[in-house]
């Protein structure tokens, strides 16, 4: 048993299961916003029904957020303590700049609109609903920017860590740690500002999916017809808009990673052979052979999205020791994933949008029950996503800087292949705790699997009985104010945090 294979894998479920809910919650905020304002606007009851029927979903998934990405941030100290001590610094300022700035303005207003829900005006109320959507959006921005740190450190210089005044030595080397000097150069690091964009316009999709595929579930079953259709609609909107968007972000994003992470670019188009390249449609990367079977590929295509040129030459694999490449058949796998899927939510929300201008398009059935299911496509391409950013880093899990000649080459050393400054970056493998043995992650691993696994099975059992509950008919006033709140809990009516009838 490998304890940095099972380390890798550990944080890997963790992450994977809590990175269902933050993208949930910033997407679901958005249409909240624009239920509220057209409420607003309109004094339309049904939009009002509408809102706090989705804030009950939004509080579920928060609150599994929660609690799953506390024990997230344990692992840095349990798992990955070499890692924490290399990183604190970095990560300590942008995690606690998260929770001052972000954690407590989302959580506040959404108390008020689970408690207060009748208790304020409906101008007050679309406040509140407009703070809880920046503060999932300000929570996000500084867990990408500690990211995007790791992925194009910046800000920062590297130095000896010192005890009692002198350089703490383990093994006959000075562990070092990246210490910060210019705080807003770590901010606006070479990747962030394009690696937020897309995580926020990946969020969007999939909140909008999932709002769409309960809508189309209840249009399918026709109940709450009136109450779905202004909720689809409205989805739709932002999906249309977000999956466009992520066409284009997605190309600025492939433009950084071409320059600070070429041998990233390369495994997630199995781009072996510095020159120009094409860009892969489909085909099975193969290392023995450094070629892509059964490739169906655009000639050149690679190439023009790096330079704006079929012809120019894009850095390949051989420019890097085979110890320095990333695993290159699941980068090109999750990569390929993730952009098959975003150009499938272009075209079905392309679709969708010409039916409902038609006005036929909750007439279509079958393209109704694409949408009940099309929100595990979203959540897949969330997921592909990061499993490519994070696979294409490695094997470094802080990625040193990569320099380039004055005619736009990678700087190589006499070998040939790129040579790393390895004090300025952190190899993943250097990363573990050296006093955790792979039996303790092993049994950690089987725990967290077994709790996640029920959590995932209460998630889903909570969420079923909201949907089948449905929003309130209009006309019906819920309970308002926190003492209403508390006796619908006891007796299990209108209540915004249980799941409905029965719960």
């Amino acid at each position: 048993m490998d304890v940095v294979l099972l380390s890798r894998l550990q944080f890997a479920l963790t992450i994977a299961f809590h990175y269902i809910f933050p993208p949930l919650t910033i997407g679901m905020s958005v249409v909240m916003v624009y239920l509220e304002a057209q409420h607003l606007r309109t004094g339309d009851p049904l939009f009002d029904k509408a809102g706090k029927f989705w804030t009950r979903i939004f509080a579920l998934n928060f609150a599994i957020g929660v609690a799953t990405g506390i024990v997230m941030e344990f692992q840095f100290g349990t798992n990955w303590a070499a890692y924490s001590r290399f990183v604190g610094d970095v990560f300590g300022s942008a995690l606690a700049a998260e929770g001052i700035f972000a954690f407590f303005l989302e959580s506040g207003f959404l108390a008020l609109l689970v408690f207060g829900w009748d208790r304020v005006s409906a101008r007050m109320h679309l406040v509140a609903t407009v703070m809880v959507a920046f503060g999932s959006i300000f929570s996000s921005i500084w867990i990408v920017v500690a990211n995007s740190w790791q992925q194009t450190p910046a800000g920062h210089h590297v130095v000896p860590v010192l005890r009692d005044g002198k350089a703490l030595v383990i093994d006959g080397q000075a562990v070092m740690r990246a210490e910060i000097v210019d705080f807003w150069a770590l901010v606006f690091n070479p990747s962030t500002v394009q690696r937020l964009a897309h995580v926020l316009i990946g969020a969007f999709i999939l909140g909008a999916f999932f709002v769409m595929s309960i809508s189309a579930w209840y249009l399918l079953k026709k109940i709450h017809v009136e109450f779905a259709k202004k909720s689809f609609s409205g989805a739709l909107i932002f999906a249309t808009l977000a999956s466009l968007a992520a066409l284009v972000s997605g190309h600025f994003q492939a433009n950084t990673v071409s320059r600070y992470q070429p041998a990233k670019l390369a495994a997630f188009e199995g781009h072996y052979t510095s020159g120009p390249g094409d860009m892969s449609l489909f085909g099975v990367p193969d290392d023995a052979t450094e070629s892509v079977r059964f490739n169906v590929n655009i000639p050149g295509g690679l190439s023009f999205l790096v330079h704006e040129d079929f012809n120019a030459p894009v850095v390949g694999l051989d420019r890097f020791r085979p110890e320095d490449r990333p695993p290159v058949l699941l980068s090109f796998a999750s990569y390929h994933i993730m952009i098959s899927l975003g150009m499938t939510f272009i075209g079905l929300t392309l679709l969708a949008g010409f039916l409902h201008w038609r006005g036929t398009l909750y007439d279509k059935r079958w393209l109704m029950w694409i949408f009940v299911f099309a929100v595990v496509g979203a959540l897949a391409a969330n997921q592909f996503g990061w499993v490519a950013a994070e696979v294409g880093r490695q094997p470094w899990i802080v990625h040193p800087p990569v320099e380039w000649t004055v005619d736009g080459d990678v700087v190589v050393g006499p070998s040939g292949v790129v040579e790393y400054d390895e004090v300025e970056g952190l190899r993943t493998a250097d990363g573990v705790s050296a006093s955790v043995d792979a039996s303790q992650v092993l049994a950690s691993l089987l725990g967290f699997g077994f709790i996640y696994l029920c959590l995932g099975a209460a998630w889903l059992y909570v969420l079923d009985g909201k949907i089948r509950h449905g929003p309130e008919p209009v006309g019906v006033e819920g309970g308002g104010g926190f003492m209403e709140a508390v006796s619908s809990r006891i007796d299990h009516s209108d209540s915004l945090t249980g799941s409905g009838e029965g719960s």
